[in-house]
């Protein structure tokens, strides 16, 4: 949990993948909430939702594969009226299992569309929260980080991970594109910015800069 600025941030790891999955509320008073990411089973963070009595208003996206998705069958049933944000470039990833590598591990996945389809630049405000997409392909051709200038914290997915980068093997990606996507997104970021990724633990822009091996 981050409390060091204006904005409560929770965090469940979840499913098999050890998926990151983020819970931000305005404070601590706050009864609507944002998700970042559902993993592949969303049962914590239902759980956690139902104990706090929150209210989960939009759920964002960071790209479409399975182990970041397939909570979402069960969150939309829980919380019917909580909005979907993904990127365009992945949007299908939602609706056809191919895409989402679900066939990949035994499985045929597929839910209804998002309601709201984002691109670099946009503003995302749900929750009294306010986060800038950026897309930052190459780890899936949809891929987004979000963005908070005021409370110094992005939201990577599976783009940039503490001293490594996202996988680029499966199908749409690219070495080329995600190290471009990370020098000209990220690294740009004030030092001090926290990185919280889809995987493993935080980090910020300047240890990535300083030690991060893909990066040099």
């Amino acid at each position: 949990m981050k409390k060091d600025s204006s904005v409560l941030i929770d965090y469940f790891v979840v499913g098999a993948y050890e998926t990151n999955c983020y819970l931000l509320r305005k404070d601590r008073s706050a009864k609507d909430c944002l998700l970042i990411d559902t993993g592949l089973n969303a049962a914590k963070i239902i759980d956690f939702l139902n104990h706090h009595k929150l209210n989960p208003a939009a759920v964002i996206l960071t790209h479409g594969h399975i182990d970041h998705i397939a909570g979402l069958v069960a969150l939309r049933e829980k919380f019917p009226n909580m909005k979907v944000y993904i990127h365009k470039l992945d949007a299908e990833m939602l609706t056809g299992s191919q895409g989402n590598l679900s066939e990949f591990i035994g499985g045929g996945f597929k839910t209804a569309p998002a309601d709201f389809f984002v691109d670099d630049g946009d503003i995302i405000d749900q929750a009294d929260l306010k986060l800038q997409v950026f897309h930052t392909p190459g780890h899936t051709p949809g891929g987004i980080c979000l963005y908070s200038e005021n409370e110094k914290v992005i939201f990577v997915g599976d783009t940039l991970f503490a001293g490594s980068v996202g996988r680029t093997d499966f199908p749409g990606g690219s070495m080329t594109m995600l190290l471009q996507s990370i020098e000209q997104k990220l690294l740009s970021l004030p030092d001090d910015t926290v990185v919280y990724p889809g995987h493993g633990p935080q980090t910020t822009i300047a240890e990535e800069k300083k030690n991060n091996p893909f990066l040099r």
